[in-house]
């Protein structure tokens, strides 16, 4: 056995095994570890589906990849995974649905996934035992289908010993220790005693530059050995097996298999099982498990069948395929599957420690498990992945997140599997947590919050007693007009809004000011300026982007997303440890909570602050030339101290007034005060997004991310190439390989686009969209996203698939609404 490697992998499931393959296939002395059998945990009991379906960008590249390396397997090892490529038909039962299957195709294109959608009758015609009177049509995929859960892992095993990985089973890991350059990972081998697996007196060591835990149910055991929350704890799932259809019987004599059904709108999966049908559902009232751990004597188990809870979902089986009422129950299983909060695994390093590598919360590990190996292998070997993993990152869910919130999110995540997924919905369960202090005003004037990294957010402001979620549509929901009414108001007037969850970081020490300067890409600002920069990853592309207020020589204020406090901490901390001893000392202060921020904005915005200003000389407080344009001053509001920045994400005159927490409340009666003579409005995230697209503000987790380098998001204004900073000769070398731009589209007259879609020249796709809306300014639609280098240019027609078909898009110029920047500098 051996006991130093490059690579360790802990779990034997689907996921270990395909991340044991190719970190083996990239070249790393690799080890895997269970502490049974092989596949002895979700991965006996799964489903085996691989639906490509996936809504998200990361995702579905994870999953077009398992689906064509599962095909190569047996070729590769002579192991058949037992993949049957029947497809996949998803039906639709309304409008919605088709309206949903529309935007995942447009999204489907741009990651190259391959579909067709489909009329009832085409259907009855293809499949004749589907009832089909009440459908609208079906999104078909052709080339996924199932596999054998069992049969795929130990074929990534095999393939994984040929190319030089070792694979121990029975091997419990108790814990693990970083010595500064090396994990030793200790445990027990595990034995065979009276039918348990118990823990034997022999002990193991082994030591690994690199560790990866893919432990599955067990994640919340993995997370106290390393100290550390992971928000991974499995949900009840039940499926059924029922005994021959002689219908089914009858067709399969002259017919191919039928693909696997998705029945949706009923909540439930069906596919063939030996002549008769297997019944798979993701019903309501589903319960968390484990939440403290697995139980010892949890093996290869199962939980009691609820066939109550799945009812509904059987009956709706039955009613779309007719034939199978009179067959009877062969087997039932229900057993644990892992959730996250958000229903994405969690893929990446781990919060705090170094070479330590989470992949787990896999819903979806069967599908998941080829292309989670194949990105993160690259995130390990290559410093980075070719896909933007972030949207997976382990530090999407900070250190407040606790374990009840984790159980009622997972049990809600699994409920919605089969729930229309809007783009502009937002999940209830554990809400309201995270509150700003106006949280209670702002809903008594009708806030309709969204939840950003746990904090309550107002979305958009609508009159009392409207309803958020029946207004949610793929196409321009019912609060749609009210978000066009608030961005008018900052267009044409005033307007405030909550920037409270955004991300604060004090950086100050004597080291403070070398290590920014290497840390990112501009030139750092003078004291009383702001600079709006960015962090890059070792390989070039943007790690994280901030807004730099420098206020002292070597003190800084560092401001960033709102929905990644965690991953910036993170990520700003090992670094100042890694170049702390060559710049001095750093401390870092992670302030996002003590500080609230109100962004006031608008022509009108001067006029409701001097109301408020206490000031020797309140009439020249706020003028260009006292308080210009990208600066900071400490003002004072009524009683209430502010740390005013002159930066406005809508690109209007604008102030960011940050504040001590505890007084928010009373600078909001203040500024809505002085506000009512101006008809200052209240503003959601929704009509700034849309502001921020009409003056080209890249938004991190969109334009801005781990697949394109800030030249490549076109800001060589952010970037000062006469200084060394980290990652600069990556980002040089990698070059321009797409290119942002932003788009006015003259899409449907009641659909504007999202930020999912793909862009195309002709009938070739030539990029992706990674925002969108409507811009008031222009009265369309407004997008932005990447396209081929040589389209880039302003005036290029290009076209957005929207609603299954292409609409005429238009690249224009950087900033389109107030290119001159005249608005935002007015003086006064």
């Amino acid at each position: 056995m051996k006991t130093q490697v490059k690579a360790l992998v802990v779990g034997g499931g689907a996921v270990g095994a395909g991340i044991a393959y190719h970190l083996a296939k990239a070249g790393w002395e690799c080890v895997l570890i269970e502490r049974d059998e092989l596949t002895s945990g979700s991965t006996w009991h799964a489903a085996g589906l691989l639906p490509l379906f996936n809504m998200g960008y990361a995702t579905s590249h994870i999953h077009q990849y398992s689906v064509d390396f599962y095909k190569t397997l047996e070729a590769e090892t002579g192991l058949n995974a037992g993949f049957s490529v029947v497809g996949n038909l998803r039906m639709a039962q309304t409008q919605e649905r088709m309206d949903e299957y529309m935007l995942y195709a447009s999204t489907a294109d741009s990651v190259g996934i391959k579909y067709e959608f489909l009329t009832p009758d085409d259907i009855k015609a293809r499949w004749p035992l589907i009832r089909t009177d009440d459908l609208k049509g079906a999104l078909y995929h052709t080339e996924d289908g199932y596999i054998n859960p069992a049969d795929v892992t130990q074929a990534m095993a095999k393939g994984a010993r040929q190319l030089g990985a070792e694979i121990y089973r029975k091997l419990q890991v108790d814990s693990y220790e970083w010595t500064g350059s090396e994990w030793i990972v200790r445990g027990t081998k595990m034995v065979e005693r009276g039918g348990n697996l118990v823990a034997g007196e022999d002990r193991f060591e082994i030591r690994a530059e690199h560790v990866v835990t893919a432990t599955g149910n067990h994640a919340q055991r993995t997370a106290r050995q390393l100290g550390i929350k992971i928000p991974a704890i499995p949900v009840e799932h039940q499926f059924i097996v029922m005994e021959s259809d002689p219908a089914l019987v009858e067709w399969r004599k002259t017919n191919p298999e039928h693909p696997v059904i998705r029945d949706a709108d009923a909540q439930s999966y069906v596919r063939e099982e030996r002549g008769g049908w297997i019944l798979g559902v993701y019903e309501k009232n589903a319960p968390a498990r484990f939440e403290y751990g697995v139980p010892d004597s949890f093996r290869a188990d199962l939980f009691p069948l609820d066939l109550e809870r799945i009812e509904s979902q059987y009956m709706a089986m039955i009613h779309r395929i007719p034939s199978c009422e009179t067959s009877g129950l062969k087997d039932d299983f229900n057993g644990p599957i892992c959730y996250t909060p958000d229903g994405n695994p969690l893929v990446g390093p781990a919060p705090g420690l170094r070479n330590m590598w989470l992949a787990e919360g896999f819903s979806f590990g069967i599908t998941a498990a080829g292309g989670t190996g194949y990105y993160l292998a690259q995130m390990m070997v290559n410093g980075e992945a070719e896909i933007d993993m972030a949207s997976l990152d382990p530090k999407r869910f900070g250190d407040w997140m606790t374990t009840e919130y984790a159980m009622r999110k997972n049990e809600e995540c699994y409920d919605h599997v089969y729930i229309l997924h809007h783009p502009d919905e937002e999940r209830p369960a554990a809400r309201p947590l995270r509150t700003s202090p106006a949280y209670d005003r702002q809903a008594a004037r009708g806030a309709q919050f969204g939840q950003v990294n746990g904090w309550e957010r107002p979305n958009y402001y609508a009159p009392m007693g409207f309803n958020d979620h029946d207004a949610r549509s793929f196409r321009r929901g019912g609060w749609w007009q009210y978000a066009v009414e608030e961005a008018k108001a900052i267009r044409n007037g005033v307007g405030l809004i909550d920037a409270t969850a955004f991300t604060k970081h004090i950086v100050k020490g004597p080291g403070a000011t070398a290590f920014l300067d290497w840390f990112t890409t501009n030139k750092l600002p003078k004291v009383g300026r702001i600079n709006l920069t960015y962090a890059l990853t070792p390989t070039g592309t943007t790690r994280t982007e901030y807004t730099i207020v420098r206020l002292k020589d070597d003190e800084y204020y560092l401001v960033s997303a709102g929905a990644w406090t965690a991953y910036d901490a993170d990520y700003l901390r090992k670094c100042v440890a890694d170049k702390e001893a060559a710049f001095g000392r750093i401390e870092v202060q992670n302030v996002t909570t003590q500080w609230g921020v109100f962004a006031i904005a608008g022509p009108k915005s001067r006029d409701v602050l001097k109301k408020l200003i206490r000031d020797a000389d309140p009439e020249t407080a706020l003028s260009n030339k006292r308080f210009p344009w990208l600066s900071a001053r400490q003002i004072e509001l009524g009683m209430c101290p502010v740390n005013a920045i002159r930066v406005a994400y809508t690109g209007e005159l604008g102030w960011e007034l940050h504040h001590p927490i505890e007084m928010q409340n009373y600078l909001f009666d203040q500024l809505e005060k002085a506000g009512a003579d101006f008809g200052m409005k209240l503003v959601g995230a929704r009509a700034q997004n849309w502001l921020r697209q009409e003056k080209s503000y890249r938004a991190f987790g969109t334009e801005l991310g781990r697949d394109a380098t800030p030249l490549e998001a076109d800001l060589p204004r952010f970037v000062d190439l006469s200084k060394d900073f980290q990652g600069k000769a990556a980002m040089e070398a990698t070059g321009i390989r797409a290119k942002c731009v932003t788009l006015l589209i003259d899409g449907p007259a009641d659909c504007d686009p999202w930020g999912r879609e793909a862009l195309f020249d002709g009938n070739t796709k030539i990029g992706r969209l990674t925002s969108g809306g409507y811009s008031v300014h222009f009265g369309k639609s407004i997008g932005m996203g990447y396209v081929r280098p040589d389209l880039a240019t302003v005036g290029q027609k290009l076209k957005v698939k929207m609603l299954n078909q292409l609409w005429d898009a238009e690249v224009v110029e950087d900033s389109p609404y107030d290119p001159a920047n005249a608005t935002i500098r007015i003086d006064g």
